[in-house]
């Protein structure tokens, strides 16, 4: 009976200690590369009405997510791709301007600072990053300095909140299997408001 009991006990710790299933769905998971920007806070984007003069602008989108525009004013700009503000401003400007077949508007992103993701936990430096370009967890991971040796490499989360819900779902990595490339699938692109955690 002890014999049976220490077999059952050394199988349990066995399993405990093995592999972990990690079957998260992470290909669902954005690429953004593929989709246009979401503006946001911080960032300047650059008006231009062929045609017309002094309503060209350049604005920085402010706290209160809203840009101000020459004869327009006020436009919600956050949340928002530079091609749904743009019909947002022609429709506005439709108020003041007759705007003929040749009188079009572009919005580029001048300057992008929106894109912020924190890391935190046993990285070597923690804290909050604003790259001018996509990263994947690895290369984020990497910009922090990477992992400290005590450090629960099987353990890596990454919250992240849905835009929509605002409901923070919890994406679990092992470190490892995604910066050895055995797991290319969990080596997923960290979108702006993300938080990384090492444990």
């Amino acid at each position: 009976m002890r014999h049976a009991l220490l077999l059952l006990v050394a199988g349990l710790l066995v399993a405990a200690c093995g592999p972990k299933n990690y079957d998260y769905p992470y290909g669902r998971e954005v690429d953004p590369r593929n989709k246009e920007l979401i503006l946001g806070v911080g960032d300047v984007v650059e008006i231009k009405v062929y045609g017309q003069q002094g309503v060209d602008t350049d604005s920085a989108i402010r706290p209160d997510g809203t840009i101000t525009m020459p004869l327009v004013g006020d436009i919600k700009a956050s949340g928002h791709t530079p091609s749904e503000l743009r019909e947002t401003i022609k429709t506005q400007l439709a108020n003041f301007l007759k705007l003929a077949a040749g009188n079009e508007v572009t919005v580029a992103v001048k300057n992008w600072k929106s894109y912020r993701f924190t890391l935190d936990g046993e990285v070597g430096k923690p804290g909050v990053y604003n790259p001018d370009h996509f990263l994947t967890v690895d290369d984020a991971i990497a910009m922090g300095g990477g992992l400290t040796r005590f450090a629960k490499r099987s353990d890596v989360v990454l919250f992240r909140s849905d835009p929509k819900t605002g409901q923070i779902r919890e994406i679990p990595l092992d470190y490892d299997l995604l910066a050895s490339g055995k797991r290319l699938d969990m080596n997923i692109y960290v979108l702006p408001g993300d938080r990384i955690y090492v444990p």
